[in-house]
């Protein structure tokens, strides 16, 4: 039995961008280590600029569902780049 390929949607682009930026806020665990990277702000600030970038030049062409996912997306990251930037680590999770 072979594995379906992955979904390709607008959403999946976003996630991927999306995780990029995790990786660089050091939010996500190396798999080989582990660990979590150390948090590169700039990085991180690139891959958010880029969704930005993605969101003005999408506006008006993307489904209500599409417009509501980026926009949250874009809100969580902004957050946690201004986190990041104080230099602070995310909060525990419940």
């Amino acid at each position: 039995m072979t594995t379906p390929p992955p979904e390709i949607s607008f959403n999946a682009l976003v996630v991927s961008l999306a995780t990029s930026a995790a990786v660089h806020f050091g939010d996500v665990v190396d798999p080989a280590t582990g660990r979590k990277r150390s948090p590169n702000p700039a990085a991180g600030g690139n891959m958010l600029d880029l969704l930005a970038v993605l969101a003005e030049k999408t506006r008006g062409n993307l489904t209500p569902d599409e417009e509501r996912f980026l926009t949250r997306v874009l809100q969580e990251l902004r957050m946690r780049f201004a986190e990041v930037s104080r230099g602070g680590d995310r909060p525990a999770s419940p």
